[in-house]
């Protein structure tokens, strides 16, 4: 059984703060969605929570293994369903990456009191896989990453993902928007 997926990319933008800023890229392949990972890996700094929404099977832990090659952590990542968070240290002195997998919890940040992620954030990027509704209050600041892809018996690879920086941290995210042009070709420097 599919979670909720609670938040369509319209929804998320039009109801967010303001200081919003959105982006909307085509990928075309699991490849192309590691390559971008790796890019926004790039503007990622210790503290920062990057929450991630779509459909079973949208690509968001390919999008996650490529933040962790661009933070250059250590270990191999995979989903976290099971063990809900997984901590994958920096090997080069960058922050390190904590990975959650809130798809089997219900409640809002009460019940992911025990992963301890409002002490975990500051020096650590926080990604947090099926977060809407239950991580937000931890900070002002975020990227919400929205990934909608072909639903069905489909062998599309595309995605649309759309990318809303939320507070002031992100409003650096219109220069991305500005070299990236909409639509996504691989990868690129910033």
């Amino acid at each position: 059984m599919e979670a909720p997926h609670n938040s369509p990319a319209t929804e998320l933008a039009e109801g967010a703060a303001s200081g919003t800023v959105t982006l909307n890229l085509a990928v075309e392949s699991p490849e192309q969605m590691r390559a971008l990972g790796r890019r926004i890996a790039g503007i990622l700094l210790p503290g920062d929570l990057v929450m991630l929404t779509g459909e079973l099977g949208a690509g968001k832990t390919t999008l996650t293994r490529g933040l962790g090659e661009g933070l250059g952590v250590r270990g191999a990542v995979t989903s976290p369903t099971f063990v809900i968070a997984r901590v994958h240290p920096s090997l080069t002195g960058g922050p390190a990456l904590v990975h959650v997998d809130a798809y089997r919890l219900g409640g809002g940040l009460d019940e992911m009191e025990d992963l301890d992620l409002d002490v975990s954030l500051p020096e650590s990027v926080v990604v947090v896989e099926w977060g809407d509704g239950k991580v937000e209050e931890l900070s002002e600041d975020r990227l919400q990453v929205v990934i909608d892809r072909a639903v069905g018996d489909t062998d599309d690879e595309r995605r649309e993902v759309t990318l809303i920086g939320i507070g002031a941290r992100w409003a650096g995210l219109r220069e991305f928007q500005a070299v990236s042009g909409g639509s996504w070709a691989g990868p690129r420097e910033f």
